[in-house]
Order: structure tokens, then sequence, then C-alpha cells
């Protein structure tokens, strides 16, 4: 069940809007309270986009993602009614559209944006993901405050870290971790439960990704709240499972590399079988997972190769 409100591809969501089947109930976005002034805002009968955190408070309304547009009104309604104020401050997470489909709104609304630099300059250079494919990006859409490493907000009695995660699910990647309330989003850092899309082509990477799973995960305890980018709120526990898994799938593709293997005799032995009834989703099966760990690897290798060379 837990793979049902995810398996409208990511990729469709990023490109199109979620049109509900009429014989379904609508697609909600509900709250859930996980540490006093922190909620995190998810999907239910459908997928709306990554997992949002919100921290409310008499000194400002601090919003981390966004959704997609054809789900604003519902997020505005279900922000309203835990905070019942303005959102003073907006924290991408990542360039993607499901995280930030609703930055023009927002930023038309006089919201702050904060992100990665990395993040805005992918949106200038690049553009954003309309309906028909990247167009520019609206200046409204555009993060107006930036951070290179780290930047910390203190706004309700709930310090709230941002930090860089290098080269992991994009080269964009921030985390938030309130040290006091000892919750922590980690944006698409972290699919609970799921094969994780590392996106290599905005700048994401294999080891980047496991180090920085490693990184939030020597930031926590047992007792630690964690907003997955998708999936349900999260413990250690969970994260140290999922790195765990990536760790060792990253083995077993590498193995077969250095066995002389190309990708489609590594996809007919399809070593990672073994993850397949608990990892396997709609956009990461098991087969793209297996691609998206060998390209990756390969690339390194032969980076590698030549550099030795070179020496």
């Amino acid at each position: 069940m837990k793979r049902t409100f995810l398996c409208l591809s990511l990729l469709s969501a990023l490109a199109l809007p979620v049109v509900a089947k009429e014989d379904k109930p609508p697609v909600e976005v509900v709250s859930t309270e996980v540490a006093p002034g922190i909620h995190m805002l998810s999907g239910v009968n459908g997928f709306i986009g990554g997992n949002i955190g919100l921290l409310t408070g008499d000194d400002a309304t601090i919003m981390i993602d966004d959704s997609m547009p054809p789900f604003l009104d519902k997020l505005r309604q279900s922000v309203a009614a835990v905070a019942g104020k303005h959102v003073d401050f907006l924290i991408n997470t990542h360039v993607h559209g499901d995280h930030t489909g609703n930055n023009t709104a927002y930023g038309e609304d006089k919201t702050h944006i904060v992100a990665h630099e990395n993040l805005r300059h992918h949106m200038v250079t690049k553009g954003v993901q309309g309906p028909e494919g990247m167009v520019p990006a609206p200046e409204a859409a555009l993060p107006v405050l930036t951070f290179s490493d780290q930047m910390t907000f203190h706004f309700n009695g709930q310090p709230a870290t941002v930090f860089h995660v290098p080269k992991a699910h994009t080269d964009g990647d921030a985390v938030i971790h309130f040290s006091e309330a000892n919750v922590i989003h980690t944006g698409d850092t972290f699919f609970n439960g799921l094969f994780p899309f590392i996106d290599l082509d905005s700048g994401g990477s294999v080891d980047g990704y496991i180090h920085a799973q490693l990184k939030i995960i020597s930031m926590s305890n047992d007792e630690t709240k964690i907003i997955p980018g998708h999936g349900p709120l999260a413990s250690k526990a969970d994260l140290q499972k999922a790195v765990d898994m990536l760790i060792e799938s990253k083995k077993l593709i590498q193995k077969a590399i250095d066995d002389g293997q190309d990708l489609d005799s590594i996809l007919k032995a399809n070593p990672l079988q073994k993850y397949h009834d608990d990892w396997n989703w709609g956009f990461i099966s098991t087969d793209r997972m297996t691609t998206q760990l060998f390209n990756d690897l390969s690339h390194s290798n032969a980076h590698q190769a030549g550099d030795g060379h070179q020496h």
C-alpha cells in the first residue's frame, strides 16, 4: 500500500497535473504534528509532491517545499488551518517541480524563498518544469536568499539549521535540522521504504547520496523524527535501513562491473532481486535502480581511470 500513492511517477508529477479518477476520493493535504509547532504535510488518496515541513509560531511561519500547482489551494487551506497566517519563508530542498511547483504563487505572495545557490543557478540557467517541458523561470519563483554551506533561522524557539549536502540527490540539496525539537527534514536525500531517485543529470551521485544519509544519521538518535522527501514519517532506524540497502546495492553493481558485465547482462542477472519486494515502486523500479547505479559507477570508474592515467 505504501507505494500506491507514489506510483504516479515523479517524472509525470514534474510535468503534468495529477487528475484523480472520478471513482476515487479526492486527494487531500493532511497535517501531522511531529513536534510542538512543527508539522509534516503530506498527501492522502494520491500524490501531491514531496512531504512538506511547516514551522509555526508567533515569530514567523516557515514552510519547507511547496507541492505542485494542482494542489496549491489545498496546500494553502492546510497551512492556514495549522498556522493561521502568511508564510514568511519558503525553503526549497532541491529544484524538482514536485517540491518547487508553487514557488511562483508564494513568491508573488511576498514569501521569501530560500535555497542553495546551485538551485537558483539551475532555475536561472535551465528554467523550471512546465506542462510541456522546461520554461524560463518566472522572477517570482526564484530564491531571494541563497547560501553555499549553511544558514540558521531563529524563530519560535525552534532554531532550524539549513545545510547543504553536496552531489547527493542533486547538486543543490538542502537538509533542515530543528536541533531543539530533534526533527530533520531530508528533502529527497531520503525516500522512506523506496528505492531512491538519484538525479545524475542534475549533479546527484551515489556516493554523495550515501554521504548525505550518513551525515543525517550522525545527527540523529532513537528519538529523532525524520521527515523524508517521500514516504511516511521516519526514524533513525528507517534511515539506517535505507543507507544499508544503498551501500550493499552499490557493492553488488560495482562487483558486476568489475567482472566485466555490461548493463544488459546486469539487468538480466538482477543482482538487486533480494530488494525488489520491499523497495521497488512505480518510478524507481528495480531495473531503474540498477541502471542509475550502473550509470554513476561506470562514469566514476572511467573518471578515476582517466585521472590515474594522467598521473
